[in-house]
């Protein structure tokens, strides 16, 4: 099968190369194994990449912490599952999934993956593969962030930073479907995609006070540093900061700090996929391409907008 791997953790993204690798057995790996995680292979339709993923260990090493290099990444996907190794239950041989991968097993951007079971949702079939897989990391990062730590509920008012971005513009069109007020942040640029994804106001962090405006129930921050700081300033008494960037630098006065890394969960799947079916959520999807294009599309020559996704078949 054709697939992108990475050796080389300094080169970044430049790094990647397009190569054959064997196609994944999954009952064959179990065997290897030891033991039956439940797993299923999928032909991959499409896949997501977050581009900072080369900088987790989890990239380049496996459970025990030893070197898995070269190793496939990405951890996003959508496709048919192809087959299941013995004792799976739940999905079937066929059936259209998406969902989010293992950290410490070779990932997405390639023809075929393994995945534990549990780890995917069904795709509705009037839901693209494209959309999908697009979904995945963006949603169910948003849903944690905001339902589970954040605790938010309806008439409370949240900050949403990179509001713009694939993974905040999903947290706003959620929060604001909620029901809460919804302030988005970014560069000047983003102001418009902001508003359009759901933000009512915004703060543009290269020119407006960010202190301006005043206290807010939640602080969703994906930025962390400088800005994470000041924004634990802004959290109101019994409120939460949330960040999905590593522990915050400083802690509300009054309030919850916290940080968390996102977990599959095909329950939360199968509500955010049934908001974008009815219309109450869209993705950000910037850059579309192949897989045979994939290392250009993470190399662009200008600022990426939304989301990538490489569309590993037609």
């Amino acid at each position: 099968m054709k697939a992108i791997v990475v050796t080389d953790q300094v080169a970044g993204t430049a790094g990647m190369k397009l190569v054959e690798r064997p196609e994944p057995q999954a009952a064959r790996l179990a065997s290897l194994s030891g033991a039956n995680y439940g797993d299923v292979v999928v032909e991959v339709h499409a896949s997501g990449f977050t581009w900072d993923e080369l900088s987790w260990p989890s990239t380049w090493t496996d459970r025990l912490g030893r070197d898995r290099t070269p190793s496939i990444p990405g951890h996003e996907l959508a496709g048919v599952v192809s087959a299941l190794s013995y004792g799976t239950t739940g999905l079937s041989v066929g059936q259209r999934v998406f969902g989010l991968t293992d950290w410490t097993r070779d990932g997405t951007l390639a023809e075929y993956v393994v995945v534990e079971a549990r780890n995917l949702a069904p795709l509705p079939g009037d839901v693209d593969f494209t959309v999908g897989a697009s979904v995945v990391m963006s949603g169910l990062t948003a849903w944690q962030g905001l339902f589970e730590h954040g605790r938010l509920r309806a008439g409370q008012s949240v900050l949403v930073h990179g509001a713009a971005g694939a993974v905040g513009s999903m947290a706003a069109q959620l929060a604001r479907e909620a029901g809460a007020y919804v302030i988005g942040t970014g560069r000047a640029a983003g102001r418009q995609t902001a508003l359009d994804f759901g933000a009512q106001e915004f703060v543009d962090l290269e020119n407006d006070a960010l202190e301006d405006i005043g206290g807010v129930d939640l602080v969703f921050d994906v930025f962390g540093g400088d800005i994470g700081t000041r924004s634990a300033g802004l959290v109101r008494a019994g409120g939460t900061l949330v960040s999905v960037v590593g522990p915050p630098e400083a802690r509300p006065a009054d309030g919850l700090a916290v940080d968390f890394v996102v977990v599959p969960d095909r329950p939360q799947l199968s509500e955010i996929v049934q908001r974008v079916r009815d219309g109450r959520v869209r993705t950000n999807i910037g850059n579309i391409a192949t897989l045979d294009d994939a290392v250009a599309a993470f190399n662009p020559t200008e600022r990426a907008k939304g989301k990538t996704i490489i569309r590993v078949r037609p």
